[in-house]
């Protein structure tokens, strides 16, 4: 019934949409909601108010429509000798019938009208009702909506970054290993061909070879690193650190075992994002880091003695890994006073919620 009561409305012009799927029947709908908690939320309330504002609907129609009626044609039903009686009024002579026809207008114009403001709050009960939600489930859905948002630029910034890497790192190598090569045949194929040159380019284009494979490692490796699959994210963390122009004091507690991979990979590159930060606008060559592994999940702090003032806006570095560990089911904080250093702590459940 209170679908039904959503279907009038709709029809009637106001927006409101039913809630049942047009691909779903009736009963096996109706079999679903009434194991949900919405049905005594919304479903009882709108069932109530349609009920109780027809009813009142069909009494104003009833007693007023006919009332009105019956003094519009006072003159008529006097004429057989009927003295039509609407509430305390009987007409006693032609002239009272006569006078009661602008009365009968009236009254069936203001009926109309208790119908219409009737139908108006009937609507407006159900829209209230049917647009109740739960605060909490709002915030969490704008939330959400953010999170999409602060990945979708994330994920491009990504992308944009192992564009301008392959771009200013390996191909670079790799154009001027072809030039390389290119003087190595020219060299190869001269009359006089001079076999120290040709040693000598063959060394050089090797370590060309050799620079270009490094730049794609590194490439690869900032994208998912080989240490973080093979060996878990201890060790990967490990790696890290041992890579890091600073000097890191790592302290790692428990097994990582049961962590998934990617909450193994948000909080690595997390503190692969954080160590670069404080490299760059820190000022200092020192950072902490403790690492905790359970079987529940993981914790990590990053923690530097630098200038601190660090914030977290749309569209930043810390911004992604606030997103990155939301995606599965984390939360990030950061404490960075001005002037007292910055710590950055991560964490996140052993399996995402999904």
């Amino acid at each position: 019934m209170a679908e039904l009561d959503r279907s009038r409305a709709q029809w009637c012009g106001v927006r409101t949409v039913p809630l049942r799927p047009v691909d779903r029947s009736w009963a096996r709908w109706v079999a679903g909601r009434l194991r949900t908690r919405s049905v005594w939320r919304t479903d009882l309330p709108v069932f109530a108010t349609a009920t109780l504002l027809s009813a009142l609907s069909l009494l104003v129609g009833f007693l007023g429509f006919f009332s009105a009626l019956a003094l519009v044609l006072s003159p008529v039903l006097w004429g057989f000798g009927i003295a039509a009686k609407v509430g305390p009024f009987t007409p006693a002579a032609l002239w009272e019938t006569l006078v009661a026809v602008p009365s009968g207008i009236v009254l069936g114009a203001v009926t109309g009208g208790a119908l219409a403001g009737v139908s108006l709050l009937r609507d407006l009960l159900l829209r209230a009702f049917s647009e109740r939600r739960n605060p909490d489930l709002l915030a969490k859905l704008e939330e959400l909506r953010a999170s999409r948002a602060s990945l979708t630029v994330a994920f491009e910034n990504e992308r944009r970054r192992i564009e301008r890497d392959l771009h200013d790192g390996a191909q670079q190598e790799l154009v001027a290993l072809v030039m390389r090569l290119g003087i190595l045949e020219a060299a190869a194929s001269a009359s006089a061909i001079d076999e120290e040159r040709i040693v000598q380019l063959a060394r050089q284009a090797q370590g060309q070879a050799e620079r270009a494979l490094e730049r794609l490692r590194e490439t690869v490796r900032d994208i998912h690193p080989g240490e973080l699959s093979d060996l878990g994210l201890i060790a990967a963390v490990r790696e890290l650190v041992a890579r890091s122009p600073l000097r890191v004091e790592l302290t790692s507690t428990g097994t990582d075992a049961r962590l998934s991979s990617p909450i193994a990979a948000a909080v690595y590159f997390t503190v692969s994002e954080a160590l670069t930060n404080i490299a760059k606008h820190a000022g200092v060559d020192s950072a902490r880091i403790e690492l905790r592994c359970s079987d529940s999940g993981v914790r990590v702090l990053v923690r530097d003695d630098g200038a601190g003032g660090a914030r977290i806006s749309t569209g930043s570095g810390l911004s992604g890994l606030r997103e990155r560990m939301r995606s599965v089911g984390g939360n990030l904080e950061i404490i960075s006073p001005p002037g007292g250093g910055t710590e950055i702590v991560a964490s996140a459940p052993a399996e995402p919620p999904w």
